[in-house]
């Protein structure tokens, strides 16, 4: 109630100069506290595309570094595969892997058992290729002399075509025995300078190193030719 007794519903008071200003007076406080609950109300609901942005990003990578785990993973699967196909492979190629060591038993053979034996086996194959080597270089020496006495025989039957009359004057059993003084007198001569008797086995080796070096065909061919030659020239 004002002074006057009227009520600030009436009518007359609100159409006043003083209830205009307590009306909007009471207006601007409701603005206001509707504008207070708003700003709020909107700062506390949070921010979902901010949060959803985050989220996806996490994921992302996360998804990443599994990818790049799992690609390591089967990259390291694959080298070990490959190294124990590579063991298999030597086990199966190297015979020395096949046979039965009696020092593990039955157990597997490890990775260093097998590259020792996988090395011992290939030192071997060299030494068997240099053998080889040395025994096709000695056959070509002795093919070498074979295709040279070949030559000689062919010579010899060509010259007794020619001279078919030559051969007719037979030779002595003596002539024969002389032949052969000749061929051992020169391989005797060989031996005894070759041949050391201090003990047994210091003479086997030596008559085995005597018999490859001076007993070849080509040097057998050169002591005939050489007694050949000299009993020809006594007897004509």
């Amino acid at each position: 109630m004002t002074e006057s007794g009227a009520s600030p519903e009436d009518p007359w008071v609100k159409a006043s100069p003083v209830g205009l200003f307590v009306e909007s007076t009471r207006k601007g406080s409701v603005v206001s506290r509707a504008n207070s609950i708003g700003s709020t109300s909107a700062s506390s609901v949070p921010n979902t595309d901010d949060e959803d942005s985050d989220y996806h990003q996490e994921a992302y990578k996360e998804s990443y570094k599994d990818r790049r785990r799992r690609a390591h993973t089967q990259a390291e699967q694959k080298r070990r595969d490959a190294i124990k196909r590579g063991y298999d492979d030597l086990q199966t190629i190297v015979p020395t892997c096949q046979q039965q060591d009696f020092s593990i038993g039955s157990q597997k053979l490890s990775k260093a058992i097998v590259l020792q034996k996988t090395i011992d086996y290939i030192q071997f194959l060299h030494k068997e290729k240099k053998k080889q080597e040395e025994e096709v270089s000695t056959l070509r020496k002795d093919v070498t002399a074979l295709k040279i006495m070949k030559v000689n025989y062919e010579q010899i039957v060509k010259a007794h075509q020619d001279n078919p009359h030559e051969g007719e004057d037979q030779v002595s059993d003596q002539v024969k025995f002389n032949v052969f003084q000749g061929i051992m007198d020169s391989l005797f001569q060989s031996f005894n300078a070759s041949i050391s008797v201090t003990s047994f086995q210091e003479l086997s080796a030596c008559v085995f190193n005597w018999i490859e070096e001076h007993c070849k065909p080509q040097t057998l061919r050169e002591i005939v030719i050489g007694v050949l030659n000299q009993l020809k020239n006594q007897l004509y």
